[in-house]
C-alpha cells in the first residue's frame, strides 16, 4: 500500500486519477481502517487529507450558510454553536454516529461516502438542501447531497473525484429541522429507520418542507410527496397523517435480522410524525 498525504484537493484528485488499483481518501478514518484492519479492502493507495488547509475549519458563507470542512469531527460539529443553532437536526443525526472515541474521528464527508443507506448524518443534510463541493480532475463541481449516494456502498463520485467541503444553506427566519431514529437498543446500533424533516413557517403557516428517509431503500431518500402533505397547514392532525401515509408509501425497505419490511414500513410513518411536530416546535421557536 502507498500512502500519501496531500496537500491540496487537486493534488488528491491528480494522486487518485493516476491510481490504477484500489484508492481510499483518508480523513477521519472511521470507516477505511476498519476496513483495511478487518480485511475488508486493502487500498493500493491511501491518500491522506487531514493536512490540506480548512479541511478542519467551519465557516459562515457569504450567504449566510455554514461551510464545513470534510475533516471536522462529529465532536467538533457537536460544539459549534452556531450550527447547533442554524441546523440542529443536522447536528442530531452526526451526533449518532458511532460512540464517544468515534465522534472524535468520524466525519460527515466520510458518513456519506460510506454509502449506507442507514447513515444517521445523511438524512439530516438531505432535509437541509445541503451540497457538496465535489473536486476531481476537471476542476470542481457543486452536487445535491442526495445525488451522491447511488446504492450501499456506491457513490457517484467518479475517478479521482472527491469531496472538499459540506456546504448548508443560510437558516432564514422561522425555520427548524430534526432528525430521530428507531433502534432496537438505546445507543450505538445502525438504525431501522431514520427519518429528517426540515421545514419554514409563515406565521402558523408551513412554507416549504423537505422530508428525507433513511434505512427505507438502497439509499437515503427525499420524498417530495411528504413534503407536500404538510406545505400550507398548520401541521394539524390531518396533515400529519398524510404526511405519515406518503412517508409509508414511500418506503421500499427490506427485511431482515433486524426488522421486517412492513415493520419499517410503519415505523417511516411513526417517524415522519415525530420528527415533524419537532421541527414544528423548533421553527416556532421551541431550542429543545
Amino acid at each position: 500500500m502507498r500512502y500519501h498525504c496531500a496537500k491540496s484537493f487537486s493534488e488528491a484528485a491528480e494522486i487518485a486519477a493516476g491510481a490504477p488499483g484500489i484508492t481510499r481518501f483518508l480523513a477521519g478514518g472511521t470507516d477505511v481502517l476498519v476496513q483495511l484492519r478487518s480485511g475488508l479492502v486493502t487500498p493500493d493507495d491511501l491518500i491522506d487529507l487531514k493536512q490540506i488547509p480548512g479541511v478542519h475549519d467551519i465557516s459562515r458563507t457569504p450567504e449566510g450558510g455554514w461551510r464545513i470542512g470534510v475533516a471536522v469531527s462529529g465532536a467538533e460539529l457537536g460544539e459549534h454553536a452556531g450550527v447547533k443553532a442554524d441546523w440542529p437536526g443536522v447536528v442530531e443525526g452526526m451526533g449518532l454516529v458511532g460512540s464517544t472515541q468515534v465522534q472524535g474521528r468520524a466525519t460527515l464527508a466520510g458518513n456519506l461516502c460510506n454509502g449506507s443507506p442507514a447513515a444517521d448524518s445523511v438524512p439530516g443534510l438531505v432535509a437541509a438542501e445541503a451540497r457538496v463541493t465535489v473536486i476531481g480532475p476537471n476542476g470542481a463541481r457543486e452536487v445535491p447531497v442526495e445525488e451522491i449516494p447511488t446504492g450501499p456502498g456506491k457513490t457517484s463520485l467518479g475517478p479521482g473525484e472527491l469531496i472538499a467541503a459540506i456546504t448548508l444553506p443560510a437558516r432564514g427566519a422561522a425555520g427548524g429541522d430534526a432528525y430521530q431514529r428507531f433502534i432496537p437498543r438505546t445507543e450505538m446500533d445502525i438504525a431501522v429507520v431514520g427519518c429528517a424533516v426540515n421545514l419554514t413557517l409563515t406565521g402558523e403557516t408551513i412554507a416549504a418542507a423537505r422530508v428525507a428517509l433513511g434505512a427505507v431503500a438502497p439509499t437515503v431518500i427525499l420524498v417530495p410527496e411528504a413534503a407536500a402533505a404538510i406545505v400550507g397547514t398548520a401541521l394539524d392532525d390531518a396533515a400529519l397523517e398524510a404526511l405519515a401515509a406518503a412517508a409509508r408509501a414511500a418506503a421500499s425497505p427490506i427485511s431482515d435480522k433486524r426488522g421486517t419490511a412492513e415493520f419499517r414500513t410503519h415505523v417511516a410513518g411513526v417517524l415522519a410524525r415525530r420528527v415533524a411536530q419537532a421541527a414544528y416546535a423548533r421553527a416556532k421557536g421551541d431550542t429543545k
